[in-house]
Parts: structure tokens; sequence; C-alpha cells
């Protein structure tokens, strides 16, 4: 499924790919807008929804740049209708490192909101001009989104960024691998009754986000478990090999 995807460009090496359904999507979006508005409706639905989407790529760019300074090599940005996800060929086991890559996504986001608002004001101010209150009010959505898109993540729910900056604090104190197997807990503690909540009031989409979240978690505390399992198993190996003396070469009596 996550190999359906169209390659777009590269942005310092990394590159950004666009899921099929990521189409899908922009089609009902943009459905949606031309039934409510015609035209410019259509294109004031597609403007927000393609610059929502610039918004995430910026947010997995502060991630894999951070990364990258840690020497992680990053494969690609993969955008999908749920959000972004940086492939990253390993995550560093230095609880402070994990710490300043999670961190560097929503402070993205943050900075984003802060910025917007800096040059447009915040939501409320008037303006004569319907070009510039346009521009006005696409701005003061995408400076709200983006603030909803930094504390959505920090959420604890692991491997959202909120689980992994609790893994990473974690760490500090215990082994990686009971680390991971806690911040899955508690994701599970808080993804299943957010999914109940959402399905009771008929939110299918963020059910269907909440569904990922604790299978995301689960499958990769698992892979954080066998990776652990095969280090153990190459280490005693290794241990064996070394610490076991060679035969002595057969003497010939002449």
């Amino acid at each position: 499924m996550l190999g359906w995807s169209i390659n777009l460009f590269r942005i310092r090496g990394i590159r950004i790919s666009l899921h099929f359904s990521f189409l899908l999507l922009l089609a009902y979006v943009c459905d949606e807008g031309w039934r409510e508005a015609g035209l410019p409706g259509l294109l004031w639905s597609a403007g927000i929804f393609l610059a929502f989407f610039t918004c995430v790529v910026l947010h997995e760019l502060g991630h894999s740049l951070t990364a990258m300074r840690f020497g992680v090599t990053v494969r690609r940005i993969l955008l999908m209708p749920i959000g972004g996800m940086a492939e990253f060929d390993r995550i560093p086991r230095k609880p402070s490192q994990e710490l300043l890559i999670t961190i560097a996504g929503p402070a993205v986001n943050f900075v984003i909101a802060g910025v917007l608002w800096l040059i447009v004001g915040l939501p409320g101010a008037a303006d004569d001009d319907s070009m510039a209150m346009s521009f006005k009010a696409l701005a003061q959505v995408l400076a709200l989104w983006n603030i909803r898109i930094g504390l959505f993540n920090l959420i604890p729910a692991f491997p959202m960024d909120g689980g992994r900056i609790l893994r990473a604090f974690l760490a500090m104190r215990l082994p990686y691998l009971r680390a991971t197997y806690w911040a899955a807990m508690v994701a599970k503690v808080v993804t299943v009754p957010g999914a109940l909540i959402e399905l009771y009031r008929g939110n299918y989409f963020a059910v269907a986000i909440f569904v990922f979240i604790f299978i995301a978690g689960q499958a990769e505390y698992q892979a954080v478990k066998r990776r652990e399992e095969d280090d153990r198993w190459r280490e005693a190996l290794i241990q064996h090999v070394v610490s076991t003396p060679g035969e002595e070469p057969p003497l010939l009596n002449g």
C-alpha cells in the first residue's frame, strides 16, 4: 500500500512522494468546494488543502533535517490523507537525539503560526480590500491549523511525536525496549477511548487516524523487540566464537 506513490521532487536529497489516496482526497475537497460556491469555492478549497499539506511537509522536514544532523539517512517524506511520514533508516538510540528530532516537527508548526499572525494579525482584524481579506482569512486559517497540528502531534500516543518524546524521557531511565513498551501501552490508553469517542460522534476520519496510530505503535514496538533479540543472539554468538578455544593442531610423530 505504501508503495503506491508518486515521486514529486527532492529537498536536500530527501524525496517527497505523494500517496495515490492523497489525490482522491484532493478531488473530494475540490468537489465539495465546487458544489458549495462553484469555481471560486473549488479554488479556495484546493488552495487551503494544498497550503495545509505544505505545512505538513515543513513539519516532516523539521524532523528530517534535524535527524540528518545526527547522521540519520532520510529515504523520503510520504504524503498521505492522514498526514505525512518521514522514513528514516534508523531511530537514534540516544534519548537526547530522539528528543531533538521529535520536537523539531511541532516546533516548525508553532513557528509558522507565529510568523503568519505577525504578518496578518490575529483573527478578527478588519480590512476593506476583499483580496486582502481573503489573504488574511487564508493565513489565519493556516495559523490555527498549524497550532492544532503541533498540539495534536504532542498527544502522548506512540509513535506520534508526543509518544516519541515520552519514549525518549523513559529511555533516560529505562532500557530502550522497556521504554518503547511503556510508550506503546500509553498510546493504547489514549487511542482506544479516543477512537470510541470519535465513533460515537460520527467522525470516522478521526477514528481511522486513531486506529492507524494504535496499529503503528504496536508494529514499531514489535520491530524494536525483534532488533533487540537479534542483537542479543548476535552478541551471544560472537562471545561463543571468541571464547571457544581453537583445536590444537595435530602433532606428527616421525
